[in-house]
Protein backbone atom coordinates (compact mmCIF):
# COMPACT_ATOMS: atom_id res chain seq x y z
CA UNK A 1 0.00 0.00 0.00
CA UNK A 2 1.51 3.63 -0.80
CA UNK A 3 -0.61 6.87 -0.45
CA UNK A 4 0.07 10.22 -1.84
CA UNK A 5 -0.47 13.53 -0.54
CA UNK A 6 0.41 16.58 -2.81
CA UNK A 7 4.33 16.35 -1.17
CA UNK A 8 4.07 13.52 1.17
CA UNK A 9 3.56 9.76 0.54
CA UNK A 10 2.77 7.04 3.06
CA UNK A 11 4.28 3.94 3.12
CA UNK A 12 4.68 0.39 4.57
CA UNK A 13 7.57 0.69 7.19
CA UNK A 14 10.84 -1.05 5.86
CA UNK A 15 13.86 -2.47 7.57
CA UNK A 16 15.64 0.15 7.01
CA UNK A 17 13.30 2.88 8.22
CA UNK A 18 13.69 1.37 12.00
CA UNK A 19 16.80 3.92 13.09
CA UNK A 20 15.44 6.83 11.61
CA UNK A 21 11.83 6.27 13.68
CA UNK A 22 14.19 5.78 16.44
CA UNK A 23 16.09 9.12 16.23
CA UNK A 24 12.92 11.02 15.55
CA UNK A 25 11.02 9.69 18.65
CA UNK A 26 13.87 10.49 20.76
CA UNK A 27 13.64 14.26 19.94
CA UNK A 28 12.65 16.29 22.93
CA UNK A 29 10.13 17.94 20.28
CA UNK A 30 8.63 14.21 19.49
CA UNK A 31 9.42 12.50 22.82
CA UNK A 32 6.57 15.16 24.73
CA UNK A 33 3.95 13.24 22.92
CA UNK A 34 5.36 10.15 22.25
CA UNK A 35 7.59 6.84 23.52
CA UNK A 36 9.09 5.05 21.30
CA UNK A 37 6.89 2.16 19.96
CA UNK A 38 7.69 -1.68 20.68
CA UNK A 39 8.07 -1.69 16.74
CA UNK A 40 6.82 0.11 13.26
CA UNK A 41 5.51 -2.47 11.80
CA UNK A 42 1.95 -1.44 11.79
CA UNK A 43 3.16 2.01 11.23
CA UNK A 44 3.55 3.83 7.57
CA UNK A 45 6.69 5.86 6.96
CA UNK A 46 6.30 9.64 6.25
CA UNK A 47 8.04 10.27 3.10
CA UNK A 48 8.85 13.99 2.06
CA UNK A 49 10.96 14.79 -0.73
CA UNK A 50 12.21 11.39 -0.82
CA UNK A 51 13.61 11.36 3.32
CA UNK A 52 11.01 9.13 6.06
CA UNK A 53 10.53 12.14 8.51
CA UNK A 54 8.17 10.12 10.96
CA UNK A 55 5.48 7.79 10.70
CA UNK A 56 1.98 7.16 10.94
CA UNK A 57 -0.57 4.43 12.20
CA UNK A 58 -4.51 3.51 12.36
CA UNK A 59 -6.45 1.42 14.26
CA UNK A 60 -9.92 0.31 13.05
CA UNK A 61 -13.23 -1.08 15.02
CA UNK A 62 -14.69 -2.80 12.83
CA UNK A 63 -18.05 -3.96 15.09
CA UNK A 64 -20.48 -2.89 12.66
CA UNK A 65 -22.11 -1.10 15.63
CA UNK A 66 -19.24 0.82 16.30
CA UNK A 67 -17.11 0.82 13.10
CA UNK A 68 -14.51 3.94 12.79
CA UNK A 69 -11.24 4.10 12.91
CA UNK A 70 -8.39 6.05 14.57
CA UNK A 71 -5.37 8.09 13.94
CA UNK A 72 -2.07 8.59 15.44
CA UNK A 73 0.99 10.69 14.27
CA UNK A 74 4.88 11.79 14.74
CA UNK A 75 6.82 14.10 12.55
CA UNK A 76 10.49 14.89 13.08
CA UNK A 77 10.59 18.33 14.62
CA UNK A 78 12.55 19.96 11.57
CA UNK A 79 9.45 19.85 9.72
CA UNK A 80 6.93 20.71 12.30
CA UNK A 81 4.88 24.17 11.20
CA UNK A 82 4.98 22.86 7.21
CA UNK A 83 1.34 21.71 7.21
CA UNK A 84 3.24 18.15 6.29
CA UNK A 85 1.07 16.74 9.50
CA UNK A 86 -1.88 17.73 8.37
CA UNK A 87 -1.35 16.69 4.55
CA UNK A 88 -0.44 13.30 6.52
CA UNK A 89 -3.09 12.91 8.89
CA UNK A 90 -5.63 14.52 5.52
CA UNK A 91 -4.48 11.40 2.93
CA UNK A 92 -4.74 9.09 5.55
CA UNK A 93 -7.93 9.89 6.31
CA UNK A 94 -9.92 9.88 2.56
CA UNK A 95 -8.27 6.47 2.37
CA UNK A 96 -9.96 5.74 5.83
CA UNK A 97 -12.93 7.59 4.44
CA UNK A 98 -13.33 6.60 0.71
CA UNK A 99 -11.27 3.25 0.57
CA UNK A 100 -11.79 1.53 3.60
CA UNK A 101 -15.81 2.73 4.22
CA UNK A 102 -15.58 4.76 7.60
CA UNK A 103 -18.05 7.03 8.58
CA UNK A 104 -16.29 8.76 11.77
CA UNK A 105 -12.35 8.92 12.51
CA UNK A 106 -10.44 9.81 15.66
CA UNK A 107 -7.91 11.64 17.05
CA UNK A 108 -6.50 12.40 20.58
CA UNK A 109 -3.58 14.45 20.97
CA UNK A 110 -2.59 15.35 24.44
CA UNK A 111 -4.89 17.85 25.79
CA UNK A 112 -2.31 20.42 25.89
CA UNK A 113 -0.63 19.83 22.53
CA UNK A 114 -1.93 23.22 20.73
CA UNK A 115 -0.20 22.51 17.39
CA UNK A 116 -1.45 19.00 16.83
CA UNK A 117 -4.95 19.98 17.74
CA UNK A 118 -4.73 23.13 15.32
CA UNK A 119 -3.29 20.80 12.64
CA UNK A 120 -6.38 18.13 12.83
CA UNK A 121 -8.45 21.09 13.55
CA UNK A 122 -7.35 22.22 9.52
CA UNK A 123 -8.23 18.50 8.47
CA UNK A 124 -11.97 19.03 9.72
CA UNK A 125 -11.15 17.21 13.18
CA UNK A 126 -13.52 18.80 16.32
CA UNK A 127 -12.93 18.38 19.81
CA UNK A 128 -15.48 16.38 21.43
CA UNK A 129 -14.20 16.38 25.07
CA UNK A 130 -11.46 16.04 27.05
CA UNK A 131 -10.47 12.77 28.79
CA UNK A 132 -8.84 13.05 32.03
CA UNK A 133 -5.67 11.16 33.19
CA UNK A 134 -5.52 9.54 29.58
CA UNK A 135 -2.00 8.76 28.96
CA UNK A 136 1.17 7.91 30.93
CA UNK A 137 3.91 10.26 30.23
CA UNK A 138 7.06 8.09 29.95
CA UNK A 139 9.38 10.75 31.31
CA UNK A 140 7.50 11.77 34.52
CA UNK A 141 5.17 8.73 34.82
CA UNK A 142 2.29 11.40 35.59
CA UNK A 143 -1.03 10.83 33.80
CA UNK A 144 -2.48 13.71 31.37
CA UNK A 145 -5.08 14.72 29.83
CA UNK A 146 -6.10 13.70 25.89
CA UNK A 147 -8.53 15.65 23.98
CA UNK A 148 -10.51 13.02 21.81
CA UNK A 149 -11.57 14.74 18.38
CA UNK A 150 -13.58 13.32 15.75
CA UNK A 151 -14.50 13.48 12.06
CA UNK A 152 -17.71 11.95 10.20
CA UNK A 153 -16.56 11.88 6.36
CA UNK A 154 -19.14 14.36 4.72
CA UNK A 155 -16.31 17.12 7.54
CA UNK A 156 -13.54 16.06 5.84
CA UNK A 157 -11.33 19.02 4.13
Amino acid sequence: MELSGDRVTLRPVADGDTDTLDRIVREPEVAAWWAAPDGYAKMLAVVFEGEVIGAVQFDEETDPEYRHAGIDIFLTARHHGKGLGTETVRTLARWLVRDRGHHRLTIDPAADNAAAIHSYGKVGFRPVGVMRSYWRDHRTGAWRDGLLMDLLAEELA
